[in-house]
């Protein structure tokens, strides 16, 4: 909370109770300002000093990373979106609030059927070594497409990121584009298989980039990794 947010959990000068802040729309201002790119680093050297907490977004390419993004930020451009999978392979680091108050990393997308062996190893050992290295990563969210539900790829970072001990969030994207019937039995499914992971919450969080299904609910996520 910043110093120009009041304490809406203290109590009143009555004595009552104070009611609960009301914390989508304290997301919803927090995500209308102040956000900038800071920078990309293809490699670990070129990181941004650790001076703000981290929130990354993980996912395979054409999962809808940057639209997603885009949308949580209201901004039309800061992620770049591209058809071509693979086309990403730096971390991109977006600074949130002015004062800064956290940071967002949008992480190179994985799974990319046609990349070279070599860009496939330099990816593994920047993510890997990020998520390990990272202490003011707070959380990572790994987005994976409601069409087709989590993957062996998925599995992969999946594994990565328990074995780094680091928390992270399933989240579906394109949510729109399946029936809502399936979209239960895909949220079952993902519900299921992350609570198999030692690192994973188990509730997930259904998106849509283009009609803006659970993208409060993700702000408000996003903001409580942080604290």
């Amino acid at each position: 909370m910043s110093e120009n947010e009041p304490d809406q959990n203290g109590p009143h000068e009555d004595g009552s109770a104070a009611a609960e802040p009301d914390w989508d729309e304290i997301a919803r201002k927090v995500f209308s300002g102040p956000i900038a790119f800071l920078k990309s680093a293809p490699a670990l050297k070129f990181l941004p000093d650790p001076g703000a907490a981290e929130v990354a977004f993980a996912g395979r390419s054409n999962v809808g990373k940057s639209s997603l993004i885009n949308r949580l930020t209201n901004r039309t451009g800061l992620a770049r979106t591209s058809n071509t999978p693979g086309r990403t392979q730096e971390l991109n680091f977006f600074d949130v609030g002015d004062p800064l108050r956290f940071r967002l990393v949008d992480m190179p997308g994985y799974g990319f059927a046609k990349a070279p062996k070599d860009v496939v190893k330099k990816w593994r050992f920047l993510v890997n070594d990020y998520l390990r290295g990272r202490a003011v990563l707070k959380r990572a969210y790994v987005l994976i497409d409601s069409r087709h539900g989590i993957k062996d790829v998925d599995r992969d970072i999946m594994k990565m990121l328990d074995d780094a001990a680091v928390s992270y969030q399933l989240v579906l994207t394109k949510a729109d584009k399946v029936k809502a019937t399936e979209l239960a039995e895909v949220e079952t499914a993902t519900s299921a298989e992350a609570r198999k992971h030692v690192a994973a919450f188990p509730e997930v969080i259904s998106t849509s980039s283009e009609g803006g299904m659970g993208i409060d609910r993700l702000r408000r996520a996003v903001l409580e990794s942080v604290g």
